[in-house]
């Protein structure tokens, strides 16, 4: 493959100068911000509050060993909130017009344990301008042994995956936690960063000191201010990451690996058939619209339609919006992929992971 993609020029530019109109005039004529909202604010407390408080509570009130378990239970629920609902929109530079803003609160991401920089070569670099392209795409090239592009070796094992692939997605925090390092070395290798060697040392070392301030806290404070032995400690945290990891694979993979999004890729000159918006419509689903209480704790993640093609207007404002795309893409005969609910999304999920695991390309 061509190691430069090219998108082609907009076949129906009619579409895209309709779609920006209508969601333009959207906002005029609301008066509102594309920006976060007081809704949005006070949901960034409790998403903070439902990381932060449990751990308070662990070493502040003595507890038997199973609500320990099932206070390290809720902070995985706060992981995952606080990373769909603050640190995505931010890192997005879609939470606040202040930029500085945006970078403070992306940096919640290393308060998690992770590193938002690495986030934003992985997530805003490659996966929402290559989406779904083998190769270039993180998110379907081949990991361990789950595999989720068509256009990737298949392996006898692969058959299974639909059975033991839940297993790998839990540990998604876990191989950001602790692989942030050697990423961000391969990710300069590679060439993802264009920052000066000076810089790059600098954020080296700041990502160093942030990954021992983490570790120090998080281990270090149960032992220091609490009675739990090592191995309690460990356990809660296992199962923290272990429930965040499934909660983050889980709403990720049922936006692209569906059935009804493709797969893509470009011809030997890495020319790709579409434009990237049309790329993006045809690459991408929604599940779920209508579940209020989904969108809210996923940070508007099941609105990926709208996300791909708005990436930084922030998440509140995806429901509405989706109207628009709908109406739109309708119109214009444009691919508009949605499951109406999400036992639908995840069954479709089982799906393709069954037929990935079977059919070669």
């Amino acid at each position: 493959m061509n190691n430069k993609i090219t998108f082609a020029k907009e076949a129906v530019p009619e579409f895209k100068k309709t779609l920006l109109r209508r969601v333009n005039q959207y906002f005029s004529e609301k008066g509102i911000s594309k920006h976060y909202t007081p809704g949005m604010l006070s949901k960034t407390v409790v998403m903070l509050l439902m990381y932060l408080t449990p751990f308070v509570l662990i070493l502040s009130v003595g507890m038997p060993l199973w609500l320990v378990m099932v206070m390290y239970f809720i902070m995985g629920f706060g992981i995952a909130g606080v990373g769909m609902s603050v640190m995505h929109d931010a890192s997005h530079a879609g939470y606040s017009k202040n930029q500085k803003a945006n970078r403070w609160l992306g940096l919640t991401m290393n308060l998690l344990g992770a590193d938002c920089y690495n986030w934003k070569i992985k997530h805003n670099k490659l996966h929402h301008v290559f989406t779904n392209i083998y190769g270039k795409d993180e998110d379907i090239n081949s990991r361990v042994i789950l595999r989720f592009a068509f256009a990737s070796p298949l392996k006898r094992y692969h058959k299974y995956q639909h059975f033991y692939a839940w297993f790998f997605y839990s540990l998604m925090t876990f191989s950001m936690v602790f692989g942030d390092v050697s990423k961000r070395i391969h990710n300069r290798k590679m060439g993802f960063t264009n920052i000066s060697a000076r810089t790059y040392r600098r954020s080296m070392t700041w990502l160093i000191i942030s990954k021992i301030l983490y570790f120090g806290v998080i281990f270090g404070f149960p032992l220091l201010f609490t009675n739990l032995l090592w191995w309690q400690v460990l356990l809660g945290f296992t199962i923290m990451h272990l429930t965040a990891g499934t909660i983050l694979s889980l709403v990720f993979q049922m936006a692209h690996v569906v059935e009804g999004p493709e797969q893509i890729s470009p011809d030997e000159n890495g020319k790709m058939p579409d434009s990237l918006i049309v790329h993006q419509l045809k690459t991408t689903s929604d599940f779920s619209r209508n579940n209020k209480w989904l969108s809210w704790y996923v940070g508007g993640l099941n609105f990926q339609v709208e996300h791909h093609l708005f990436p930084k207007i922030c998440h509140v404002h995806y429901p509405a919006l989706a109207k628009i795309v709908e109406t739109t893409t309708r119109e214009f005969n444009m691919p508009y992929y949605v499951y109406e609910s999400f036992a639908a999304a995840f069954m479709s999920h089982v799906r393709t992971l069954k037929k990935l695991g079977r059919v070669k390309v």
